[in-house]
């Protein structure tokens, strides 16, 4: 395999450089021969190449650590999610502050291969449903799967339950209620926290004319 973070991803400089750091680390700490490293120092080349680095930048020195190594227990940082060269002009305003800056990134292979094998209604999050009738919409959040709170849902709509809001509104104004794929509509995929409250209060604040007052409760 020579897949590496290509040059062109949406990732910071730190991820893409990682696995090259690495490659030259292994070359230049092993006990090979001047055949075998050379032979290595081409693969590694080669693997830039094909990912799209200038392997004309390649410097064969190992990575040197210096200064003083932080004390983990005690660093405190800051997780930003990566989304383009605008993060560094963000992560700028805490140069001067004792937090240490992380990025993180949602287009993973593990989540990618996620969105393949499995449905989105398989996760939690932020969602919106849609009444058939009046056209009302209803932004909340479930910290379980959206099939199960749906299900549930459906159940308090059926039984003329009062937990769920949205079954209220259909039930006091005698509407019909649709199929999962017919009246939900996934808005994000996170798991239950203050990124999840976030998430939905961005949602009301950005999106006013999508919900009423009456409409935008949290189950």
């Amino acid at each position: 395999m020579d897949t590496i973070i290509p040059n062109d991803s949406c990732h910071p400089q730190e991820h893409k450089h990682a696995a090259i750091h690495y490659m030259l680390n292994r070359m230049n700490n092993y006990q090979m021969s001047k055949a075998a490293k050379e032979q290595e120092y081409n693969t590694i080349r080669q693997i830039m190449y094909n990912n799209k680095y200038n392997p004309s930048t390649l410097n064969t020195n190992t990575v040197k650590r210096t200064g003083k190594q932080e004390n983990k227990d005690t660093q405190k940082w800051a997780k930003f999610t990566y989304i383009g060269k605008e993060n560094k002009y963000i992560t700028k305003m805490f140069k001067n502050l004792p937090n240490k800056i992380s990025f993180t990134t949602n287009n993973t292979i593990g989540r990618i291969l996620s969105h393949k094998t499995s449905s989105q209604l398989d996760n939690s999050g932020v969602y919106r449903l849609t009444c058939p009738n009046c056209n009302m919409k209803y932004i909340g959040q479930t910290d379980r799967s959206f099939q199960i709170w749906f299900q549930e849902h459906y159940h308090d709509f059926k039984y003329n339950n009062n937990k769920s809001k949205s079954a209220m509104h259909l039930l006091e104004n005698h509407h019909s209620i649709g199929s999962i794929n017919d009246i939900m509509q996934v808005l994000y995929i996170t798991k239950k926290g203050c990124t999840m409250d976030t998430i939905e209060n961005t949602t009301h604040i950005k999106k006013p004319r999508m919900a009423t007052k009456s409409m935008i409760i949290t189950k």
